[in-house]
């Protein structure tokens, strides 16, 4: 099957994302509110991982293996991330957009984060790991990257209890659509 990149990239321009039901059948997805990581003095982490951060148990890389990610982030009972959304994926990856920032333990992967990049903005599409303390660790690491390289928005897309901790927190569509053109704008690279 072939895809249309330009399309694709139009749609998380939108602020739409891609999301495969339970009989993996694909579609675009809105939301009424989008989750944010704060890339200011808002982001916080536990205490508990600032041990481990400085005991630096984990190296960081991008995209040394970027199906390895995409295989973790949908190896759940339930996922979103159907074979077809796989394919789609490292499509986007082939062509500059998706990238995989990852934690590994000496050769093991041991966690990552799986997102798209469209100028300054990062859209996180999913997080796993192998080991624990590695996506959390991945977590860390991303927002001190996006800082480094000027990126205006980390878009988490929906609130969980995991990114709560880390100061996510929503927004209205009407805000994001707002911060999403103004990121676009912006030539960022991971």
């Amino acid at each position: 099957m072939e895809y249309d990149v330009a399309a694709i990239i139009r749609g998380y321009a939108q602020g739409y994302f891609l999301m495969a039901d339970e009989y993996d059948h694909l579609g675009w997805y809105g939301s009424k509110e989008h989750t944010l990581i704060p890339l200011d003095e808002k982001f916080r982490y536990p205490k508990s991982l600032k041990r481990v951060l400085n005991q630096e148990r984990f190296t960081v890389a991008i995209n040394r293996d970027f199906l390895g990610v995409v295989a973790g982030c949908a190896n759940r009972k339930t996922t979103w991330i159907s074979p077809e959304l796989q394919k789609i994926y490292w499509l986007l990856y082939q062509t500059g957009y998706a990238y995989s920032f990852e934690t590994w333990q000496g050769d093991k992967l041991a966690g990552g984060i799986l997102g798209i990049v469209i100028g300054g903005a990062f859209i996180g599409e999913s997080m796993f790991y192998n080991i624990p303390e590695g996506s959390k660790v991945a977590m860390v690491k991303l927002v001190e990257r996006l800082r480094q390289r000027k990126f205006l928005l980390f878009d988490a897309q929906m609130m969980n209890p995991h990114l709560e901790r880390f100061g996510a927190y929503p927004i209205s569509n009407q805000e994001y659509e707002t911060l999403l053109r103004q990121a676009l704008q912006i030539p960022c690279s991971l």
